[in-house]
């Protein structure tokens, strides 16, 4: 049995921990109590707004007994760390993805909390949002899948020194933007083989420094049911054009999405898409953890299929590592 309300605390202070704290704070059954910062100051001045402690050390705070639920919300580096802490602590645990940056590390956790029979649930809001929903929802129009392109681009001048620009705290890109994968093995299933080029540009002050000013990776993946999907994710000072942009081929037709707007495409004729938006989609997350945790409801998303996502990624990565083409199911 669940006591109610469940007592939470959230480890990290920026943009996913407030849409967090926020989405707790709207449940009756939920009490945010706890947080935890890289910062004091930020820290502090987070916790007053949302009516809980700061904790200078999440060690300690993960380890409080008086604390049921641990939402994991900042740097992907330290992710793995944080959800076994938790773990080890009895505790149930949410973490945004990635689960860790490690494939190896990420299954570790997850026979952790398979093993220990503590609740373990990675973030994947992609998947609620009005694009999937959408795209699942007239993906049998077009027939057999055959083709697909999602492009996401922000370009950003001058570009940011925090730690999403910085590779060793983000991780490799389509790691630490998981969710680009996800979306594809979500729909068309398990990937045969992986291709993968990576730029990065590190403006003046050359390769050594901790932050990148400009990021492209692009990839190309090999479903074992014969679709192709090309994958594009960059941001930064030298990325001109901004793109969110999905296109889906298949044998009877076509769909086409850009930003919040979509099309159908069948022989001789193009129809609209309604595409909802995306606000709310922490909340949906955190209302289905609820009910999970409460209720016993199932999940949207597993920590496997994350997890084969995150496998998906590593083999993207070994791939700019040898110039290669590199299978998915090789990958241990």
């Amino acid at each position: 049995m669940v006591q109610l309300p469940i007592r939470t605390a959230i480890v990290g202070t920026g943009y996913a921990a407030r849409l967090r704290a926020e989405a707790l704070q709207a449940e009756a059954r939920s009490q945010l109590v706890a947080i935890a910062g890289h910062r004091p100051e930020s820290t502090a001045t987070f916790a007053q707004t949302y009516g809980a402690t700061p904790w200078s050390d999440w060690r300690e705070m993960v380890a409080a007994p008086d604390i049921d639920l641990i939402v994991v919300c900042h740097v992907n580096r330290d992710h793995a760390a944080v959800v076994r802490a938790a773990l080890q602590a009895q505790k149930a645990v949410v973490v945004e993805y990635p689960l860790a940056l490690s494939v190896t590390e990420a299954a570790e956790l997850i026979a952790l909390a398979q093993t220990s029979g503590q609740f373990l649930h990675v973030e994947h809001i992609e998947l609620l949002g009005g694009l999937h929903q959408a795209m699942q929802t007239h993906l049998s129009a077009i027939g057999t899948p055959l083709y697909g392109r999602y492009s996401t681009v922000m370009p950003q001048t001058p570009a940011p020194q925090k730690w999403t620009y910085a590779p060793a705290l983000f991780g490799f890109p389509l790691m630490g933007a998981v969710s680009r994968v996800h979306r594809f093995t979500n729909l068309f299933g398990p990937v045969e083989t992986v291709f993968c080029r990576l730029q990065y540009d590190y403006g003046r002050s050359g390769p050594p420094a901790n932050y990148f000013t400009t990021c492209r990776c692009v990839a190309q993946l090999q479903f074992q049911q014969g679709m192709v999907a090309e994958l594009l994710y960059a941001k930064g000072e030298q990325t001109w054009v901004a793109s969110r942009d999905m296109v889906i081929e298949g044998s009877q037709g076509a769909m086409v999405f850009t930003g919040d707007r979509g099309e159908l495409l069948l022989e001789g004729e193009s129809r609209p898409i309604e595409v909802a938006g995306r606000r709310g989609l922490f909340a949906k997350d955190t209302a289905a953890v609820l009910d999970a945790l409460v209720e016993g409801k199932p999940l949207y998303v597993s920590p496997e299929d994350s997890l084969y996502a995150l496998r998906v990624a590593a083999a993207a990565q070994e791939s700019v590592r040898t110039g290669e083409p590199v299978g998915v199911n090789v990958l241990t």
